[in-house]
């Protein structure tokens, strides 16, 4: 506890009427100097003693106790002051700093730990913030109090105040001083993402723009980089280092398409993990061209129309073959039909533009010559899509099976066709399968649904039939052929459940289905590997028609790898969960198959950038009369001499950095003696007039 004394005033009166009283007994005064009045001496000290009294001076002595300095140490414990030996420079020097801090009576030192998060699955697009720290510190330190700030970092601090920001940040109240772990002139090859596409047509090739920056690299030199699209195989292609490089990525279906991309490493590295980027585009679809040709009119051509019209999504082309060739009644050709059947245009020239296929009871009639129907079947094998609902006529010589198209038809026709009432059925197979597991109204053995009434007996010599109706036979069949997919089925009375006949049932989601798996999107993938980051958890699901679901391999986005074993929680479907700890992507495989995931930030801005540098502290350091400097000296750390400075003083040197001395102290008591006394007052203002009294009389 310490003490200070100083004068206080307690005047009166206001001070107006202070000096409302002073200005004319100070007149008088005057005059009677003027005069040479006997005895004015005299009263000008009574009248003085008098104002000063009602001034009414005090000695205040207070009883103080000292209150310490305090200093932060700013510790940065993100992810790029982790690699090589950053981490190690880092604890020393704070180490060393609390030790020569610890005698210091007068100085308390506060630590605080941030950027640790900064990289995380939450955070990691705003890099290492440690200034949201510090003023949150700042927050709880009495500003009068706060003697410097120290920073233990790497320098690549993304919250930096900028020095010609639009909107500088406040001045710091105390000095800063940057203690930087890491070497000067290092150097390091990344790859980083200038733009890239949210969001990309099927089919389209989007365009990516990428760039190598490495300072050990020669002038012109280029680097060898990998691209991989959803886990698959791995294509190099070559990239210039230190500009702007574009390539185009071709997305093949709807929903997240993942590219993974790596450039080799370089001559001079810090770390691996910024030689790698992923891009990830949303795949979405412009509107699905669909071919519908229906072979006769008939009570389910409606239907198949008012499905595929009712979605927005579907620019529908429909033909209907009213009049086949071998009728010659005498009809002006231009009297049949309102629009010319024009089939060397759909079906050689602008086949390719079509997303899907769709025959609707079609027998051949000489219309389409086999050639056409050979340009359908190699357009299948390429990658297309082809759904047709077979009519009476399938099982005869005029069906698509006994056609060139019959190459790509996994149901063999027996020429037998049901001519009664049956249900269709889910089979076993088909409540594993994408396409009709969990239909609504088959939660049961027998479904509730509507009777269909005609059904055209084949064998699924290929493919899976995945529903059945009359004595089990295949109602559905679905195969892969080549590139493309095909759907049969083996009835022309789906139109039955559109009319709501004894309850209808599931057609527009059965066709839904249908069209998305002969799409090729990958929900409705009926073998397939998936993998999703969320709440924390990597959720691995795989499903396959087997039983055989075997275990997966994780590896995280650190090298380090898992075993994971994988349950059936319902039918074709088993699913695992592992926690997730660190952002990046997790790569996970069966054997057979690889998915991929992200967990965060696809880009952490933290490993932007790995090099240890001081131009982005160093504005907030000048502007707070601070410093930065290198802690590396050779193979160890050199920490520069800590001096208490003055305030105004300067605060860093060449091998020195300066803590502010500030001085302040908290008032515990106050004692106040008055000067003048009433007492007094009056025995020295009697005694003064009497002076003055007889003076006058001499």
């Amino acid at each position: 506890m310490t003490g200070g004394a100083s004068i206080g005033f307690a005047p009166l009166f206001p001070w107006a009427v202070l000096v409302a009283l002073a200005v004319p007994l100070v007149l008088v005064l005057a005059v009677s100097f003027w005069r040479r009045a006997g005895g004015a001496a005299w009263r000008f000290l009574v009248g003085a003693l008098l104002l000063l009294a009602l001034v009414n001076p005090s000695l205040v002595s207070e009883q103080r106790d000292q209150l310490p300095d305090i200093a932060l140490l700013v510790v940065d414990e993100s992810a790029s002051n982790r690699i090589g030996d950053r981490a190690k420079q880092r604890e020393e020097a704070a180490q060393r700093l609390k030790d020569r801090l610890k005698d210091e009576k007068d100085l308390e030192l506060r630590e605080i730990r941030a950027g640790a998060a900064d990289a995380s699955l939450t955070g990691g697009e705003e890099g290492t913030r440690l200034f949201q720290a510090l003023e949150r510190a700042l927050a709880e330190t009495p500003r009068k109090q706060l003697s410097g700030i120290v920073m233990l970092t790497d320098g690549q601090v993304h919250d930096a105040p900028a020095k010609n920001a639009e909107r500088p940040a406040p001045p710091l109240p105390a000095p800063l001083h940057a203690l930087l772990t890491g070497r000067p002139g290092e150097a390091d090859r990344r790859l980083r993402i200038v733009q890239a596409p949210s969001f990309g047509l099927v089919g389209k090739p989007q365009t990516v723009t990428l760039r190598v920056e490495d300072e050990a690299a020669p002038a012109g030199a280029h680097a060898r980089m990998t691209i991989r699209q959803d886990g698959g195989e791995r294509r190099a292609e070559s990239v210039p280092i230190g500009a702007d490089h574009q390539m185009e990525m071709k997305i093949d279906h709807g929903g997240p398409t993942v590219f993974e991309l790596e450039v080799e490493p370089g001559t001079r590295e810090l770390s691996l993990v910024n030689n790698r980027a992923v891009v990830s585009i949303n795949g979405v679809r412009d509107r699905l061209r669909v071919l519908l040709v229906s072979g006769e009119p008939h009570a389910g051509e409606r239907t198949w129309r008012a499905l595929l019209k009712s979605d927005p999504s579907v620019d529908l082309v429909h033909f209907t073959i009213l009049r086949p060739p071998e009728k010659q009644d005498g009809t002006p050709i231009r009297e049949l039909s309102l629009i010319a059947f024009p089939i060397r245009e759909l079906f050689e020239i602008k086949l390719d533009e079509f997303d899907l296929i769709i025959f609707d009871r079609y027998r051949r009639r000489g219309i389409l010559p086999n050639v056409y129907l050979q340009n359908i079947a190699n357009y299948v094998e390429k990658g297309g899509a082809l759904l047709e609902a077979v009519g009476p006529n399938y099982g005869t010589p005029m069906g698509l099976y006994r056609s060139p198209l019959g190459a790509v038809l996994p149901a063999e026709p027996t020429g037998q066709v049901f001519e009664q009432g049956f249900r269709p059925r889910i089979t076993d197979v088909g409540k594993r399968h994408p396409v009709t597991a969990e239909l609504p109204g088959a939660e049961t053995d027998t479904p509730t649904w509507g009777r269909w009434f005609r059904q055209i007996e084949a064998e699924a010599v290929r493919g899976r039939a995945i529903m059945s109706g009359v004595n089990d036979q295949p109602l559905m069949v679905l195969d892969r052929v080549g590139a493309g997919r095909v759907a049969q089925v083996m009835s022309d009375h789906m139109w039955l459940w559109a009319r709501g006949y004894e309850g209808g049932g599931p057609q527009a989601e059965l066709l839904r289905r249908v069209a998305h798996w002969l799409m090729k999107e990958p929900e409705l993938d009926e073998n397939v590997l998936k993998a999703a980051v969320q709440g924390g958890k990597l959720l691995v699901t795989r499903r396959v028609l087997e039983r055989d679901y075997k275990s997966a391999t994780v590896t995280t986005p650190s090298g380090a790898t898992k075993n994971l074993e994988l349950i059936e929680d319902k039918a074709g479907r088993a699913t695992g969960v592992i926690a997730v700890d660190e952002p990046g992507i997790y790569r996970v495989t069966d054997g057979e198959r690889t998915a991929i995931a992200a967990a965060g930030s696809l880009n952490p801005l933290e490993y932007a950038d790995l090099r240890a540098t001081g131009d982005l502290l160093a504005p907030a350091a000048e502007a707070s009369k601070g410093s930065w400097r290198w802690l590396a000296a050779g193979a160890s750390i050199a920490i520069p001499e800590i001096r208490r400075v003055l305030p105004g003083r300067g605060t860093a040197g060449r091998d020195w950095i300066g803590l502010t001395r500030n001085g302040e102290y908290r008032v515990t008591g106050v004692d106040q003696i008055s000067l003048l006394p009433v007492a007094l007052v009056l025995l020295l203002a009697l005694g003064g007039m009497a002076l003055a009294w007889w003076r006058e009389g001499k």
